[in-house]
Formats: C-alpha cells, sequence, structure tokens
C-alpha cells in the first residue's frame, strides 16, 4: 500500500499512543504549541528544547514539525514580541511555517516513557514506577453486538488499542442473550421492520480501553457495528495502572560500590563529572531514578528501599537530608538525564508511523549541549 501523507493532527495522534497527554501534570502545558493542525508534515525533527538552534535546523532540514521534551509555552503569553526568548522563538516558528509539539510529564509518566528509559540506560532491572498507582484512567465498553458481527466488532477495537491488561492484550469477554427494540416508521433498522417490536439474539461484549483513546476506539466500533442506532457504555472504572507514573525503581545485575555505580552512570550518560551524596563506598543494589527534577520522589524512594536516588537539580537542604537518612543521591543534571528521549522517542515514532503507513522522516536533533559546564 502507497504510504499516506500525514497531517499534524496525525502525528499528535501518534504521540497520544505513546505518551497519552491526561497523564500529564495538571500545570504542565504538553501537546500543540504551535502550528496548524491540518498542515502536512513530511520531516519531524525531535529536540529536549524548542529553542531558536532548533528552529533554525528544521528550516535548514525542511521539517515542518519540531517535537520538543520541554514545552515551548509554559505560562499564559500576556504580550507576543521578538524581544524574549520564547517570543523569538515562536516569531522564527511562525514565519516558517514551522509547528511545535511537546511530551513532557505525561512522557515522563508514561509506560515504556523517560524514566524506563533513564532505568534501563543505567542497567537496572524488575523496572516499577516510584509513583503511587494511577487511577481513572479506564474504561470499560459494553456493546451489544449480533452474533455474526462480533469478531468484527471485536477486531475493530482491539486495533483501535483497547482490550490491554498490563501485559495482555486482547481482553474482552461475550455472554449471549436476547435484545428487544422498535423503531418508528422513520428508522432503517438492521433486524426487522420499522413499527414492529423484535426480539433478537445479541452478544453483550465487553473490555477495557484507555480514557485517551476513547474516541478513536468508539468511533472505530461504531464503523464496524451494522446497526443504525448502537447500544453501548462507557462505565468509569477505579483500577489502577501499575505501568505509569513519575520516576522509576529497581535492581541492579549486582551489588557494587556507590563509587562504581557513579562511574557506570558518568559511562551510560557520556558525563564528564557528576555530583554525588554518600561514603563512595556504600553499597548499592537497588536504584530509583526521576529523569529531570525528581528530589520530589525522595520519600518514595525510601519507602521503596532504594539505596540511591538518580535524579538532578539536588538542592542544599535535600542533599543534608538524604545523607542524614542514609540514602546515595546522584545528580546526573537536568540535561544528561533527559536527552536521552531524543533518540528514544524518534525510534518509537519511527515505528508507529511506519505502523499508520505514512510517509515521515523523524530526525534527530544533535545540536543540543547542555547549559551548565563543567569548568
Amino acid at each position: 500500500m502507497k504510504p499516506k501523507t500525514a497531517r499534524l493532527t496525525d502525528i499528535i495522534g501518534l504521540l497520544n499512543q505513546l505518551c497519552p497527554p491526561d497523564l500529564a501534570e495538571e500545570w504542565d502545558n504538553v501537546g500543540l504549541q504551535v502550528g496548524d493542525p491540518k498542515a502536512e508534515v513530511t520531516k519531524v525533527l525531535v529536540c529536549l528544547d524548542a529553542e531558536e538552534i532548533a528552529v533554525q535546523e528544521a528550516q535548514r532540514l525542511g521539517a515542518e514539525l519540531i517535537v520538543s521534551h520541554h514545552p515551548l509555552i509554559f505560562r499564559p503569553i500576556k504580550h507576543l514580541s521578538p524581544t524574549d526568548m520564547t517570543g523569538r522563538v515562536l516569531f522564527q516558528a511562525i514565519k516558517q511555517d514551522i509547528a511545535v509539539v511537546s511530551a513532557h510529564t505525561n512522557l515522563d509518566r508514561a509506560a515504556d516513557g523517560l524514566n524506563d528509559w533513564l532505568a534501563q540506560r543505567l542497567g537496572i532491572t524488575n523496572i516499577v514506577p516510584l509513583e503511587r498507582p494511577q487511577k481513572g484512567h479506564f474504561y470499560k465498553l459494553v456493546v451489544y453486538v449480533p452474533p455474526e458481527y462480533a469478531m468484527e466488532v471485536r477486531d475493530a477495537v482491539f486495533a483501535a488499542g483497547a482490550g490491554h491488561i498490563d501485559a495482555y492484550d486482547h481482553c474482552s469477554f461475550s455472554s449471549r442473550g436476547t435484545g428487544t427494540f422498535r423503531g418508528n416508521q422513520g428508522t432503517q433498522p438492521f433486524i426487522g421492520t420499522p413499527g414492529e417490536l423484535e426480539a433478537t439474539e445479541e452478544v453483550r461484549l465487553e473490555t477495557i480501553l484507555p480514557v485517551s483513546l476513547s474516541n478513536k476506539i468508539v468511533s472505530r466500533m461504531l464503523k464496524a457495528h451494522p446497526y443504525e442506532e448502537v447500544a453501548y457504555d462507557l462505565i468509569p472504572l477505579e483500577k489502577e495502572r501499575h505501568d505509569v507514573g513519575l520516576g522509576r525503581v529497581g535492581q541492579l545485575e549486582q551489588t557494587i560500590s556507590l563509587q562504581q555505580f557513579a562511574e557506570q552512570v558518568k559511562v551510560n550518560l557520556q558525563l564528564p563529572a557528576l555530583k554525588l551524596v554518600g561514603d563512595l563506598q556504600q553499597q548499592i543494589n537497588r536504584v530509583a531514578v526521576c529523569g529531570g527534577t525528581g528530589m520530589s520522589l525522595f520519600s518514595a524512594a525510601v519507602s521503596h528501599g532504594a539505596d540511591c536516588l538518580v535524579t538532578a537539580d539536588i538542592k542544599f537542604h535535600e542533599a543534608q537530608r538524604a545523607r542524614a537518612e542514609g540514602v546515595a543521591l546522584i545528580d546526573a543534571g537536568h540535561f544528561a538525564t533527559e536527552q536521552i528521549m531524543v533518540a528514544e522517542l524518534s525510534q518509537r515514532l519511527r515505528k508507529v508511523s511506519t505502523e499508520q503507513q505514512f510517509h515521515l522522516e523523524v530526525i534527530e536533533m544533535t545540536a543540543e549541549s547542555d547549559p551548565l559546564v563543567v569548568f
């Protein structure tokens, strides 16, 4: 089949599959920052920050879209002027017809998101989220279908993203019963005659779906269903998600000293130096991580039995507290703990765009650098 041309709204949809926007913090501003959702996109530049250098690189490469981790617009804009950094980037992006989309704390929290990538990069296994499980991210879909169409409808909702329970997919339940209905004279029922009461065998099909994909899944279900009017329910669930949340914690393959582990972190994140708290001979086995500013998860790391927390932007009094509690800290820097998202997100965008048969080139930004340097 010939590859399709993607629109900006299609790319946003692909990102929403990878890191649903409902996972973002309330204060965050994820998703479309600037751009026309109907615009065609053939090249995407993935970067950590949508700075001027990123817009210039996108223009040079002919990329119509920048996907950044940090949002370009964090707070409501009271005025727009090229006299400040955000204003300059917005002016340049609009002039060059380059859109900007951001995936921030939703990517941090997502399953197979930034914190999973960071943990894997540091050799941590048996990874689970540090943050407490999230509730309210699921619906149960119940729909009534003629038996001969049950498989078709089931396949349609599965293909759209329904039926996933942790490591299992295609999860559903079916039961048979009798449905009754009567259409008025203006109807065109799939079964029966207008004006007459009908009783017919139906399958009650039940499955689970994430809230973020509910519109897409219901749309696919309605398209596959033969009825003129479809009877279905979306029931909010209290099911907890154990695969999403801020931070990750897990085990090293073997117990090593803090000094040895710190050396591994430097190598794996390509760091010239880092800051740490703790005795260099302290034994490290269970490690927590949080890309970017993550000391808000220190108590969670302690409750999970972590010997060490790897994060960034550690403050003086936070370091004092950790030392007093005997938990090692490694400050690997904001840039290094998050910049890994460029290659990882690019790889996954290529995969999902290929699956959707979009003609799309995903390019990794390589010219970014840490604004803080070791002197």
